[in-house]
This record gives structure tokens, C-alpha cells and sequence, in this order.
């Protein structure tokens, strides 16, 4: 039976990646360099700040890096102050409560965009148990951070499903074992297929979501067919 729905953030909650690629624009161009889009999705979605930074601006000292890192986010945070959910997330929410699922947040966000984005959103409440890339000891790719939400849930891996808008997302939680379904916000839906989840869907109003979130809380997961 489904026991848990563990949630990304960034770009699965709420689709902050415009928001996050215009400050990378904006902080990025102080070093001579322009970004577009497919450079935003391969260079920097869903990649920790140090591995970006160190990736980008190989040149800063490892002071300097993590100053950018925080400008940046600070910016983001400026630029940031409406933000609202994907379509069908409290109905979301509400239909775990009815079933009464654990939810868990999981997400590679930095302390202070995570606390910023849960209280402009109003969802803070939301979630048994938050899991921050900070406090684990590895950020996704790793499954590390799923890992311990499914430890804080005392859940196995084959009673829950994420929910990841990112490669990177849906690596770290197939890589715990969790089944995943993508939320094509800010990839291809082929591409989140080809990394790993089980499904694709736009946002949380899916049919394709809904059929199979009821067949889930009705039966064992491992009998669900990746068909749906």
C-alpha cells in the first residue's frame, strides 16, 4: 500500500526555474558571460551551487564562490515574492490527508530559499518531515537525501513515490528505490522517462496522476504497471 508521497521543490512544487534562470542571467553576466536556456537546463538545473560555481567560475576562490552562491540566491529570493503552487496541489495535499499519507519535502534548495519559498507558498505545514541537501552528506544525484526521508517517515523505499521536476531529482530518488513520476515543468517529459521515472505529467491536475495515485493507495506498488 502507498504510505507516503515525497515532494521536490523547486520546479515540482512550484516552478521557480524561470525565477532562478533569470538571476543566473543577471549574476552571471558581471563575468562577461551569457547564458541561454539549453545552457540553464544542462549546466545548472537541478546542480548544487558548489558544483555549479566550481563549474562555471572555476577562477573564484572557494570564499569568493560561495559569496556568488549567496548573492545569487539572494537575488532569486528579490525577484521572488509571488510565487504560487503547480495546478492541483492542495488538492494534492488534501487527498493525502483524506488517505492519510505521509508527505515528506525533499529538495537540494540552500536553508533560506527552502524557508523563504514554504512560507511565501503558505505550505510549511504541509510536510511531516523536511529534508534539506544541507543536512545530509550528499545532495542529489545522491539518493542520500531520499534515503533519510524515507528513514524519518520509518517507511521502505517501495511504500512511497517522488515527485521530481529534474534529472538529478529522479536519480537520487530512483536511486533509493523509490518509484518516481516526473512533473514536466522545466524538461522533456522523454528526457525525466529516460533518466528514470515511471511517468511524465505537466502538473498535479493529471488525469494519468489522479488514475494512478487511486489504483496506488488500492494495491501493493510493486504490482502497479509502468502502462498507465
Amino acid at each position: 500500500m502507498l504510505a507516503a508521497i515525497l515532494f521536490d521543490l523547486d520546479g515540482t512544487i512550484v516552478n521557480t526555474d524561470p525565477i532562478h534562470y533569470q538571476a543566473w542571467q543577471q549574476k552571471l553576466a558581471n563575468y562577461g558571460i551569457e547564458i541561454d536556456e539549453t545552457f540553464y537546463k544542462s549546466r545548472i538545473s537541478g546542480r548544487l551551487n558548489p558544483e555549479i560555481v566550481k563549474d562555471i567560475l572555476p577562477q573564484l576562490s572557494p570564499v569568493d564562490a560561495q559569496k556568488f552562491a549567496d548573492d545569487k540566491e539572494a537575488l532569486f529570493r528579490e525577484l521572488a515574492p509571488n510565487l504560487k503552487p503547480l495546478s492541483g496541489f492542495s488538492e494534492l495535499i488534501a487527498w493525502t490527508e483524506a488517505h492519510q499519507l505521509k508527505r515528506a519535502l525533499v529538495t537540494n534548495a540552500p536553508r533560506l530559499n527552502a524557508e523563504f519559498m514554504l512560507d511565501v507558498l503558505g505550505i510549511k505545514e504541509a510536510f511531516h518531515t523536511i529534508v534539506l541537501a544541507d543536512d545530509c552528506i550528499a545532495g542529489k544525484p545522491d539518493p542520500a537525501p531520499y534515503q533519510v526521508a524515507l528513514s524519518k517517515l520509518g517507511i521502505q523505499a517501495h511504500e512511497a513515490i517522488a515527485l521530481e521536476d529534474s534529472p538529478s531529482g529522479i536519480r537520487a530518488a530512483v536511486g533509493a528505490g523509490i518509484r518516481t513520476i516526473g512533473i514536466a515543468s522545466t524538461h522533456d517529459p522523454k528526457i525525466l522517462v529516460e533518466v528514470g521515472a515511471f511517468i511524465a505529467i505537466p502538473d498535479f491536475t493529471s488525469l494519468q496522476l489522479w488514475t494512478l495515485l487511486n489504483s496506488m493507495s488500492e494495491q501493493d506498488l510493486s504490482s502497479i504497471s509502468s502502462g498507465f
